[in-house]
């Protein structure tokens, strides 16, 4: 399971269609999405109701704090809604330390409302956690005690009535048959996060979520897609993050092959670098590194899996290996290609794209001082292995050689004390 956030536009857009698919209720949400790039006069027409009532603009772009940045708009009229975001499209902003541009909002209509409620479902490794409380709205952390929570094995929603059980008579029926179609909702659309705070009611008495905070499982997306999530369902970066020249590649990559190529830049200056096959070796590799001291210098999370063809190892490496020997300061660098044992990866074959790779930028790595450290195991390892010792000897580069009777993590110390002692 990945749990992905999605936009508030997004999670409400789901909610309602699912709500009228599923049940035949049609929630009183309408929502409009701005950006950069928005015609406000094509906006009126797609969406004429932005003109008939008045409006609540905020920013979409999955952070908090939204009123204590002055980033809120209430009952506005169209006009003073579109000056709003006019004013603060492209604004940089500080949200718990994460600085970036405010460049998308969300609109919708004002509703005046006094009660205010809170509905968390999530799930688990085991189970799903349902949350209820009637004391929703700003101050729900400060009101936590008054929060119920039960935990439920499937996404039922037969045993909800202890969350309701304190409400008065004759609000009960309304609200456990809403909670109870929000956790079916929750199932269906494959959900791992819905949590609207608040929620309350409109003047005919139908549910309405005022704001949404969503998650979907994106591993998902083959059923849901466009079925369900429609065809432009967006998985946002969290604020403050944008994506490398080389991320933005990769990640491309990624998208065309059934194969998974990730790679994040966490130090562009770092002098310890990983190219790691599979994603449980990669976490271990960058645990290590963090547990000898040298985190900070820690250049790249990442990972290669899924039996990548030689053509996609290829581009994979050569994209890592331009971001290892960037900007070379005269310090010692280290680059890590482990991994554990594979199972059916064809070791010599993966090999062959990064070896390609490596010898077109072979002057690159030696200018940059790249000490390379392999470690690896699985069909065809000594022939892999055997590949990257005779590469490293024509090419004069300097590469250690492990097979899998070394520790997995045991060139993590050797690549730190390479660069230890170079500056020595």
């Amino acid at each position: 399971m990945a749990r992905k956030k999605v936009r508030e536009y997004t999670g409400k857009r789901l909610l309602r269609a699912a709500m009228l698919r599923l049940f035949g209720i049609e929630l009183p949400i309408k929502v409009a999405q701005v950006n950069a790039n928005t015609n406000y006069l094509e906006l009126l027409e797609q969406h004429p109701w932005l003109n008939q009532t008045k409006l609540v603009v905020k920013p979409d772009m999955l952070f908090g704090q939204r009123g204590k940045n002055d980033l809120v708009g209430l009952n506005l009229t169209y006009q003073e809604a579109e000056e709003f975001i006019k004013a603060r499209m492209g604004k940089q902003v500080t949200i718990k330390g994460c600085t970036g541009p405010v460049n998308t909002f969300v609109v919708e209509p004002f509703v005046p409302h006094q009660e205010e409620y809170y509905l968390c479902i999530q799930s688990n490794r085991l189970d799903i956690d349902v949350s209820f409380s009637t004391a929703g709205g700003v101050e729900i952390e400060e009101n936590w005690d008054k929060v119920k929570t039960i935990s439920i094995p499937t996404a039922t929603g037969d045993v909800l009535a202890p969350l309701v059980s304190s409400l008065p008579l004759e609000l009960r029926p309304t609200i456990e048959a809403f909670l109870a179609n929000c956790l079916a909702v929750f199932d269906d659309l494959d959900a791992t996060l819905l949590e609207m705070n608040p929620f309350t009611f409109d003047g005919s008495g139908m549910p309405l979520p005022l704001d949404i905070r969503m998650e979907l499982d994106d591993t998902a997306a083959f059923r849901n897609v466009p079925s369900k999530w429609g065809d432009d369902v967006e998985f946002p970066l969290p604020f403050g993050r944008t994506l490398t020249a080389a991320e933005e590649y990769i990640h491309t990559l990624d998208e065309s092959t059934g194969a998974s190529l990730k790679f994040t830049v966490l130090n562009p200056k770092g002098r310890v670098w990983l190219m790691v096959a599979g994603g449980g070796a990669s976490v271990i590799y960058a645990d290590t590194v963090g547990d000898l001291g040298y985190a900070q210098e820690l250049g790249n999370y990442g990972e290669y899996s899924g039996a990548p063809n030689t053509a996609e190892t290829y581009q994979y490496a050569k994209t890592v290996l331009e971001c290892v020997t960037a900007n070379p300061d005269g310090r010692g660098r280290a680059l890590l290609i482990g991994g554990g044992i594979a199972n059916f990866t064809d070791v010599a074959a993966t090999f062959k794209g990064i070896i390609t790779a490596i010898r077109e930028l072979a002057p690159a790595i030696k200018a940059a001082n790249v000490r390379i450290f392999v470690r690896r195991g699985g069909p065809n390892y000594q022939q892999g292995l055997a590949a990257m010792k005779t590469m490293g000897q024509e090419l004069g580069l300097p590469v250690e050689v492990y097979g899998p009777d070394s520790s997995m993590t045991g060139i993590c110390a050797a690549a730190i004390e390479f660069v230890k002692n170079f500056d020595s």
